[in-house]
């Protein structure tokens, strides 16, 4: 039975057309493409989500979403990205 309430249902295989179907898996390559461009362009993406997991992992908070909050509001936060930054581009000079 379909999840209505999540949007999560069962796939009908025939909803699309062939040509739908092309179409949308091509939009879904090109998505795949872009994000990849994207997240490649911005190592600070990579290093926000790197060390919000190592934290996530190191002190296993009993509530993540104040946690995220706290983690990502602390306006240290970018200082300490920049920091990691430099050290990677340091790293690869």
């Amino acid at each position: 039975m379909a999840d209505v309430a999540s949007g999560w249902g069962g796939l009908d295989l025939g909803a699309l057309s062939p040509e739908q179907q092309a179409q949308l898996m091509e939009f879904k390559i090109n998505t795949r493409i872009a994000n990849e461009k994207y997240l490649r362009s911005h190592k600070e993406v990579e290093l926000l989500l790197s060390g919000f997991l190592r934290e996530v992992m190191l002190r296993r908070p009993e509530n993540i979403h104040e946690f995220a909050a706290e983690h990502f509001t602390d306006p240290e936060l970018p200082m300490k990205i920049q920091k990691k930054l430099a050290e990677k581009a340091n790293q690869i000079n």
